[in-house]
C-alpha cells in the first residue's frame, strides 16, 4: 500500500515498516508470506532475496573482499567487517530501551530483547517447543533425529549439543568456572550455581506432593521422596 506523505511512501500492512519504493516493499513481503523464490545451486538452501542469496554463495567460494584495516581481518560481508571494528573501537551504539544495556549490533539487542519480552519466535514443528534463538532451535531438533555430531576427543563419547560436550569435557578436566560470591564454592555447570545460591537465600522452590515439605534444590527433594518409597515398602 502507498502513503501519501513522508519520504517512504510505500509501508507494509503487517508491520508497518516504511520502503522507499515498491519493489523493496515486495521483496520485504516475502520476509511474512515465507516466500524463498532464490535457489542455491551449491547445496540447495534457498532464500527470499537475491542479495542474500549471494551472500551466502561467498560461503561456498571462501571470498572475503572486506578487510579490516586495523587487525587485516578478512570477512564475505561489509556488515560483518562493520561489527567486527567495533570490537576494536569498543562502540556499542544499539542500546536497550528496557534495562540499559549496550550492543555491537541489532541483531544482538533483538535477541536480548526477547529476554525482556518472553518472545519465543521459533518453533520446533515436531514437538511445539519454542525457543527464544534459531541456533536453540537447531540444537534442540537434534534430541529428536539423534544426531550427536560433537565427540570427546578423550573418551569419545558423542553430544548432541555443543554445550553439552563442554560440561561433559569438564568433568576430565575439573574446570569449575562457575563461582558463588557469597561463600567462594565453584561449580562446573551454572545451573548447579543456581540451585547452590538458594542455599543462602533460603529459597525452597521444590515441594514434596506427599508431604508438603520445600527443599531449595531438587536433588534435596529427590532424595526426601525416596524416605516416603521406604515408609510404603516398610508398612507392606
Amino acid at each position: 500500500m502507498q502513503r501519501n506523505f513522508g519520504i517512504k511512501p510505500f509501508y507494509c500492512e503487517i508491520c508497518e515498516k516504511d520502503f522507499l519504493h515498491s519493489s523493496d516493499l515486495k521483496f520485504h513481503m516475502r520476509t511474512h508470506n515465507g516466500e524463498k523464490s532464490f535457489s542455491c545451486d551449491i547445496c540447495g538452501k534457498v532464500f527470499s532475496q537475491n542479495s542474500n542469496l549471494r551472500k551466502h554463495i561467498k560461503t561456498h567460494s571462501g571470498e572475503k573482499p572486506y578487510r579490516c584495516d586495523i587487525c587485516r581481518k578478512e570477512f564475505s560481508r561489509n556488515s560483518l567487517l562493520s561489527r567486527h571494528i567495533r570490537t576494536h573501537t569498543g562502540e556499542r551504539p544499539f542500546h536497550c530501551d528496557i534495562c540499559g544495556k549496550d550492543f555491537v549490533d541489532n541483531s544482538t539487542l533483538k535477541r536480548h530483547i526477547r529476554i525482556h519480552t518472553g518472545e519465543k519466535p521459533f518453533c520446533c514443528q515436531i514437538c511445539g517447543k519454542e525457543f527464544a534463538r534459531n541456533s536453540h532451535l537447531k540444537e534442540h531438533i537434534k534430541t529428536h533425529t539423534g544426531e550427536k555430531p560433537y565427540h570427546c576427543e578423550i573418551c569419545g563419547k558423542d553430544f548432541s549439543q555443543s554445550s553439552y560436550l563442554k560440561e561433559h569435557i569438564r568433568t576430565h578436566t575439573g574446570e569449575k568456572p562457575y563461582h558463588c560470591e557469597i561463600c567462594g564454592k565453584e561449580f562446573s555447570r551454572n545451573s548447579h550455581l543456581k540451585e547452590h545460591r538458594k542455599t543462602h537465600s533460603r529459597e525452597k522452590s521444590f515441594l514434596c506432593q506427599i508431604c508438603d515439605k520445600s527443599f531449595s534444590q531438587n536433588s534435596h527433594l529427590k532424595e526426601h521422596i525416596k524416605s516416603h518409597t521406604e515408609d510404603i515398602l516398610e508398612s507392606c
